[in-house]
């Protein structure tokens, strides 16, 4: 069981996108929804509480008004395996959202995701700090990161 859930403040969206998510993320599950009722605050039968499963870890989803908003400083970090995968998350996250540098984007919720092949690590550790300033230089004229491209950095 995880002690730790990310908690996602929406204005009305919730329900949208725990169903976005959940069709993205493989090994995914709805979970409860719980909805308002005559005492509000929100609309009587509008979602109040979402939640859901992504890829294992439980996410909870609130409709808790235009309130608060998403910012960059928060992101949900995703370790690809593959250039494949890589393509098909920023593809389908960044749909109605936008795309911004090293990796990071901004789905249509404007919740904050960073795609990142899981050998990003290595290449990053190397003992060899020219080969690791050269991944990072190689990042840096990145949107969406490139497996080849930081290898070729990373052995030149």
């Amino acid at each position: 069981m995880h002690r730790i859930t990310p908690f996602l403040w929406f204005d009305t969206q919730a329900e949208e996108a725990m169903n976005f998510y959940a069709s993205i993320f493989k090994n995914s599950k709805i979970g409860a929804v719980s909805r308002y009722g005559d005492t509000g605050p929100g609309p009587k039968g509008s979602v109040m509480v979402a939640s859901f499963e992504l890829d294992g870890q439980p996410f909870k989803a609130l409709n808790g008004g235009p309130h608060f908003k998403f910012n960059e400083a928060v992101s949900f970090m995703v370790d690809c395996d593959d250039q494949a995968e890589i393509d098909r998350l920023w593809e389908q996250l960044s749909d109605g959202g936008q795309t911004s540098q090293c990796g990071w984007l901004k789905d249509k919720f404007g919740v904050s995701w960073q795609i990142v092949p899981t050998v990003l690590g290595e290449l990053m550790s190397d003992p060899d700090p020219v080969k690791s300033n050269r991944v990072m230089e190689a990042i840096l004229t990145m949107t969406k990161l490139d497996i080849a491209a930081l290898k070729r950095a990373h052995a030149v």
